[in-house]
C-alpha cells in the first residue's frame, strides 16, 4: 500500500499544472474613499499575476496548488503608496478523498509597497519590487511547502529563490517586513529556518506525516504512528535545546495543529498530546483536552 501511495504521489507532483489556483479577497475599509476608487480592479491584477505567472521551470499539466491571499489595507500615505497586512492560506489534497489538508496560514501584517491605477506587473526574480517580489516570495513558499509533502525536501529549490528575494530586498531602499527580526514572524525567518540544515529532520517528517495523512482513512494505524513521529522529531530537538524558538515550527503549527489532534485522537501513547503542549506553547489549550 505505502509503495502504491508513494507512485500516486511522485507521479501526482510531476505532472502538475501551471503551478496556482489562487483566490484573491481585499479589503478596503481602513482607505479613504478616494483611495478605494483609485484601487478600482486591484483584486483582479493581482489574482491574474498570482494565476498566470510561472513561478517554477516544472512542467505542470495537473491539479493546481489551492491557495487564497486576503489583503486587509491598512492606511495610504498618499494616492500611490499603500501599507497592508496579508493572510496567506493554502491547502493540498488527501489521498483518495474530498478532504484537504491545510498548509498555510500565514499572517503578515508589514507589507508597504507602491501602486498606480492601470499598472502592469511582470515576474522578475532579478529585480526586487515591494508588490510583486512578496507576491513572488509567497508563492514560493506555498509551492515549496506543498512539494515537501509528495517528495522528500522536494520544497528546497523554491525555498532557496524565496530566500533570494529576501536577500534582494535587503539591499534595497524597501525593507519593510524583510529584515532579520526577533517578532514571532518574520519573512526572513521563515526561509532562514526553511534552508537551515538543523531543521532537516523536521523537513523530512513533513513527508513523512502527510503519508500518515494520505494513508489515515485506509489503515490509522500507520497513520497516526507516522503522525505521532513527527512530534517526536520536534520533540527531541525540545530535549536537546529546550524551547524551539523557530518561524517555521510556529508556521507548521499554525495550520496543522487542528489536523493532529484530529487524527491523534484515541491514539494509544497519550504522551504525544504532552510533548505537542511543549513544542507548540501557543496552542497548549488545544491539547490539553487530551492529557489525562
Amino acid at each position: 500500500m505505502k509503495k502504491a501511495i508513494l507512485v500516486f504521489i511522485l507521479f501526482t507532483a510531476s505532472i502538475l499544472s501551471q503551478e496556482l489556483n489562487c483566490n484573491v479577497i481585499v479589503n478596503y475599509q481602513n482607505l479613504p474613499v478616494n483611495n478605494r476608487d483609485l484601487l478600482t480592479g486591484f483584486t483582479d491584477v493581482v489574482k491574474d499575476y498570482m494565476n498566470s505567472t510561472r513561478f517554477t521551470d516544472l512542467d505542470w499539466s495537473g491539479d493546481k496548488i489551492d491557495c487564497t491571499l486576503n489583503i486587509f489595507f491598512t492606511s495610504a500615505s498618499n494616492d500611490l503608496d499603500y501599507s497592508a497586512q496579508i493572510v496567506v492560506v493554502s491547502q493540498r489534497p488527501v489521498y483518495q478523498s474530498t478532504r484537504n489538508s491545510p498548509m498555510l496560514t500565514i499572517n503578515d501584517g508589514s507589507w508597504s509597497f507602491h501602486y498606480q491605477v492601470g499598472q502592469s506587473m511582470y515576474p522578475n526574480l532579478n529585480i526586487f519590487d515591494p508588490l510583486t517580489s512578496l507576491l513572488d516570495y509567497y508563492a514560493l513558499i506555498i509551492i515549496g511547502f506543498d512539494m515537501d509533502t509528495w517528495e522528500e525536501y522536494g520544497g528546497s529549490p523554491f525555498f532557496r529563490k524565496a530566500f533570494d528575494i529576501v536577500n534582494l530586498a535587503n539591499n534595497s531602499s524597501s525593507k519593510t517586513g524583510w529584515a532579520a527580526s526577533n517578532s514571532a514572524y518574520s519573512r526572513w525567518g521563515l526561509v532562514a529556518d526553511l534552508t537551515n540544515e538543523k531543521y532537516s529532520a523536521f523537513r523530512s517528517s513533513i513527508f513523512d506525516y502527510h503519508y500518515g495523512i494520505d494513508i489515515f482513512r485506509q489503515n490509522k494505524e500507520i497513520g497516526q504512528t507516522k503522525i505521532a513521529s513527527l512530534v517526536e522529531v520536534l520533540y527531541k530537538m525540545y530535549e536537546q535545546q529546550g524551547l524551539i524558538n523557530s518561524v517555521f515550527v510556529k508556521t507548521f503549527f499554525d495550520a496543522k495543529n487542528g489536523e493532529i489532534t484530529d487524527h491523534l485522537a484515541g491514539y494509544s501513547d497519550v504522551t504525544v498530546f504532552s510533548k505537542l503542549k511543549k513544542i507548540d506553547p501557543p496552542h497548549a489549550g488545544k491539547y490539553d483536552q487530551f492529557v489525562p
